[in-house]
């Protein structure tokens, strides 16, 4: 029998895999699919612009006063918001639903890394384990099943518009303008030519809307409210709005968070890299928007295989070596795609790069999550919002900057801000090695019934 914080892990990653199956496609699209004007990525622009705006005061709010489990409900139905607003793509559909998704998607992913911090430091108690272990691994179970969602989504999105009979070849005139050998701005592989059937563009977004209630209903009906108690508890008590309300900010005073800014930024340069660049200008440029879908499903299998492994690796090697691998694994596919004139005719090369981007990106998402639960065991709500801010910092920048700058000149950055990171992170790993932050005990979140059931003697309405 699987415990019950473990089975609680499951149903977070199985409603976490419904609903980014359906955003993560859209994502992996918009730069090609919604590309007149730029539409595609100034939602996406707009998007994480409202996630970071989310940071600065929402998780806080919403956990402590609905729990974890009604946060992500909340926010979930915020993401299906966007599937919404691409049946009909334009400025006055995309914006709003973007900003809408923007509100929900901090407190979605905060709400998520504080539950699965919770429930493994409960667990770490029980079996009598370092509650570090057990994130590590509940980290990565909940990325192996969440970075699937890369898999099906794709898939879904490469067989339908597969059945399109408007695919016309590519000329080689435009393969000429493919990858960092031109700038990359008049990339118009993704015309009114190619542009896939009106009626296949619903039938995915409609799927997409499925599996997004889908989610929402799994997550609502099968997740355990662990955190009930304390956020009634929160309800009833006196402290001041402001208090909760800057929550986010007041961490920035601990010089490990701010030092962890450019790693947690990169997180969000290299994910925007690979779905909005890498997308258009070597895929949708060289193979056709057709073939986006199966590039991305490598990448989401092979995130999905290494966040399992190196969430059971992390226990006997430590997180250095890992974000030492995952450094050097993005390195070198930088500098590679700086060189690399794609041509449809090297099938394959277009799959390697995702397949090793996805290695890298599993190391920096589960290792940088368990990180943040690690050091602030105190402030998971506001540790996990200023991750969420950071992250979309970086993904507004590159986003904001998509249509300006020639591609060699992104990878530059992407290259940059890489070389911060691997100087600002061994700093506070050092410290950590050194200082180990204790662990907190978990087991104010029991919920009252269990409180009751543990002794037949004594009836305690407050925790002890």
């Amino acid at each position: 029998m699987i415990s019950r914080n473990f089975k609680n892990v499951l149903v977070v990653s199985i409603g976490f895999l419904s609903l980014f199956t359906a955003y993560g496609g859209l994502q992996s699209l918009q730069s090609s699919l919604n590309a007149a004007e730029g539409m595609g990525v100034a939602s996406l622009s707009v998007v994480y612009a409202s996630i970071i705006i989310s940071s600065m005061f929402l998780p806080p709010i919403m956990i402590k006063n609905l729990g974890c489990k009604w946060t992500i409900v909340v926010s979930m139905a915020c993401y299906v918001s966007y599937s919404l607003g691409n049946l009909f793509p334009g400025w006055y559909t995309l914006i709003p639903t973007s900003v809408i998704l923007g509100l929900g998607g901090s407190p979605l992913w905060s709400a998520k890394c504080t539950y699965l911090t919770i429930s493994g430091n409960m667990q770490a108690a029980k079996d009598n384990k370092k509650g570090s272990d057990v994130i590590n691994y509940y980290f990565g179970i909940f990325f192996f099943i969440f970075q699937s969602s890369a898999v099906w989504g794709n898939l879904m999105s490469s067989l339908i518009f597969g059945q399109d009979t408007a695919i016309v070849d590519i000329p080689q005139e435009q393969l000429e303008s493919c990858g960092a050998a031109d700038c990359g701005l008049n990339v118009t592989a993704y015309g009114n030519t190619t542009r896939p059937e009106q009626k296949l563009v619903w039938t995915l977004v409609g799927s997409y809307i499925g599996v997004g209630v889908l989610a929402i209903l799994i997550v609502a009906v099968f997740l355990d409210n662990i955190d009930r108690e304390q956020a009634s508890e929160f309800r009833g008590s006196q402290q001041p709005f402001c208090h909760t309300f800057l929550a986010t900010f007041r961490l920035l005073k601990d010089w490990r968070l701010v030092t962890l800014i450019p790693l947690t930024m990169y997180s969000g340069f290299e994910q925007s890299f690979l779905s909005g660049e890498y997308t258009k200008n070597y895929v949708t440029c060289a193979l056709g928007i057709h073939y986006v879908g199966f590039v991305m499903m490598c990448f989401g299998a092979s995130n999905s295989l290494c966040s399992i492994l190196f969430g059971r690796l992390a226990q006997h090697t430590g997180r250095a070596p890992l974000f030492a691998l995952a450094a050097l694994t993005n390195l070198s596919c930088i500098i590679a795609l700086l060189y690399w004139r794609p041509h449809r005719d090297q099938l394959v090369v277009f799959f390697v790069f995702p397949a090793l981007w996805g290695l890298s990106d599993a190391i920096w998402q589960t290792q940088t999550n368990a990180l943040y639960g690690i050091l602030f065991p105190r402030e998971k709500e506001a540790a996990f919002a200023n991750y969420r801010m950071w992250e979309s910092l970086g993904f507004v920048i590159a986003f904001a900057y998509s249509t300006f700058l020639c591609l060699e000149y992104k990878l530059y950055i992407v290259l940059a801000v890489l070389v911060v990171t691997a100087i600002t992170y061994p700093i506070v790993e050092y410290h950590e090695h050194k200082h180990p932050t204790k662990p907190i005990q978990e087991g104010d979140y029991q919920n009252h019934k269990e409180v009751i059931k543990a002794s037949d003697d004594i009836v305690c309405q407050t925790h002890l």
